[in-house]
């Protein structure tokens, strides 16, 4: 059997029309008629039955189709495969904070873009948490995210060790003085901080017990509620760097220890040229591309 006649019999089968089937075949209909009559006298069965207009699949035909699915759709996974030897191709979706987007990413957009045409980038802005929920579902091929993944199945490579600031905003921050606002605001962190241990340890830094704790899985709405005079906030200090400069927010404390800013992938598609061209390409560009260098 030949694929080709095989391939014939699938769109057939599918649109059960031979008019649309020629269509979508490039082919005339006498063409495809004897396509069909040669494949039923090689296999001794026919395939279709018409009755009246319409056209259905007998028995066989509907064996045969479904084992012909099963053919082309292992074709379909080698062809990817052959193509993975080429060089990236295809869509990657890559999922990131808009932090990262504004400030960093785009110039590595620009670059990857430039070196690999072939890839249609499809790219989200989302905060840390769902990133990581984006990429174990296979929503995202790549995500850049503040702290862990906390997922065993998720890769990791670290792009910077953010510097992590205790913020009010400036209102606050006139009104009251230190202490009162240390004893008397809430303080809001990221949930994933509680597990780090940062909640904690920014709490023994600064000596004192918060009037109440809010916590959030998203850093945008973290920055939001310090600037709307909620409380006291500990953020990353490249989420919050226009704030800082404006003068929006104004700095309490920075903590001793660090956040890692980390790249994620699923590790099972680790060897995808399309993922691995793109990581490669922002660990060694993030450095230089606007968020300060990685410590060592």
């Amino acid at each position: 059997m030949e694929l080709r006649t095989l391939k014939t019999f699938q769109v057939v089968a599918d649109q059960l029309n031979l008019t649309k089937a020629a269509e979508l075949l490039g082919y005339t209909q006498p063409t495809i008629t004897l396509q069909i009559q040669t494949l039923e006298k090689e296999i001794g069965h026919a395939l279709f039955n018409r009755v009246g207009k319409k056209t259905f699949l007998t028995p066989a035909g509907k064996m045969m189709k479904e084992h012909v699915d099963k053919l082309f759709a292992v074709v379909s996974q080698m062809d990817k495969a052959i193509k993975l030897l080429d060089g990236p191709y295809g869509t990657l979706v890559v999922a990131a904070p808009e932090y990262y987007w504004t400030h960093c990413l785009s110039q590595l957009i620009r670059m990857y873009v430039h070196h690999h045409p072939q890839v249609k980038l499809k790219l989200v802005s989302c905060n840390s948490a769902d990133a990581v929920n984006m990429i174990t579902a296979n929503e995202a091929d790549i995500g850049i995210i503040a702290g862990d993944s906390g997922k065993q199945e998720i890769e990791s490579r670290l792009l910077e060790k953010e510097k992590l600031l205790v913020v009010t905003s400036r209102e606050i921050y006139e009104k009251h003085e230190r202490d009162y606002i240390m004893e008397h605001y809430p303080f809001i962190y990221k949930e994933s901080y509680n597990l780090d241990g940062l909640h904690s340890q920014s709490i023994t830094e600064l000596n004192y017990h918060p009037a109440a704790a809010i916590e959030s899985s998203s850093e945008e709405a973290i920055k939001i509620a310090a600037l709307n005079h909620t409380g006291v906030a500990l953020i990353s200090a490249n989420l919050i760097k226009d704030e800082l400069d404006s003068g929006a927010l104004v700095p309490l404390h920075q903590l001793e220890q660090r956040l890692d800013t980390n790249l994620i992938f699923l590790k099972d598609r680790s060897d995808e040229t399309t993922i691995r061209s793109f990581a490669e390409l922002v660990i060694q560009g993030w450095p230089e591309a606007g968020l300060g260098q990685l410590e060592k």
